[in-house]
């Protein structure tokens, strides 16, 4: 049996609680970047008892427009960023000239005018977008009475 110089023994065991306590923090961290990760551009969407629309295998093309009336874009360059007209315009026609059975999706917020999310549409259809969905949140469940 080797020996240390008073006497003791050596250990000859891993201790894993600083391994436990890495892999503790990496989860915490993990569990607060994942949403953020996935957040778009905050948009307040209305409220509406719509029926989803069939799922397709291919990532669908979504326009929001934010309560100022910005556009973004979800294809290309970065989507935190804002565009203009022409910019949206180019984009989509891109997408959809790459795969033409892509879903366009248009995100606007509930405070946006009626009259800039038309432009939105105008800008899509240009693109050649001959279908265009709208993203809603569902209705809140009733409350049950009693």
């Amino acid at each position: 049996m080797p020996q240390t110089a008073r006497g003791r023994r050596l250990m000859g065991e891993i201790n894993v609680v600083p391994y436990i306590d890495v892999m503790l923090v990496l989860l915490i961290i993990f569990m607060i970047t994942a949403p953020l990760l996935t957040q778009g551009v905050k948009v307040e969407l209305p409220k509406a008892a719509a029926e989803p629309l069939q799922t397709q295998h291919l990532r669908p093309v979504v326009l929001s427009v934010d309560r100022a009336g910005r556009l973004y874009l979800n294809v290309g360059g970065t989507p935190q960023a804002p565009l203009d007209e022409a910019s949206v315009e180019a984009r989509v026609a891109q997408e959809l000239r790459r795969a033409p059975e892509t879903q366009v999706l248009v995100k606007a917020d509930t405070a946006v005018a009626y009259g800039r999310v038309v432009q939105a549409m105008v800008l899509l259809q240009r693109a050649g977008a001959s279908k265009i969905g709208f993203l809603t949140e569902p209705l809140p469940p009733p409350h049950p009475r009693g």
